[in-house]
């Protein structure tokens, strides 16, 4: 579950955080516990991550819908 600090976050800023946890995954030498709230914290930067890239294709899609609604009034004239 993402808290209200993890929704402020920029899509940059989140992943370059999940960069870092998955540097210290692959590193090692963490204790389990330590390794667990790792791959938790993880899980909650990749959500970050997957909204602000669904945003950025939602709002893709409607720029290209626009612009093909446009193209094709302006070619019925």
């Amino acid at each position: 579950m993402t808290g209200k600090a993890d929704e402020a976050l920029g899509y940059e800023q989140a992943r370059d955080e999940l960069i870092e946890v998955v540097r210290r995954l692959e590193a090692g030498g963490t204790s389990l516990e330590e390794s667990l709230a790792l791959w938790e914290r993880g899980e909650e930067l990749a959500k970050v991550c997957r909204r602000w890239l669904e945003g950025a294709r939602v709002r893709l899609d409607a720029a290209l819908a626009e612009e093909t609604e446009r193209e094709g009034a302006e070619g019925s004239e």
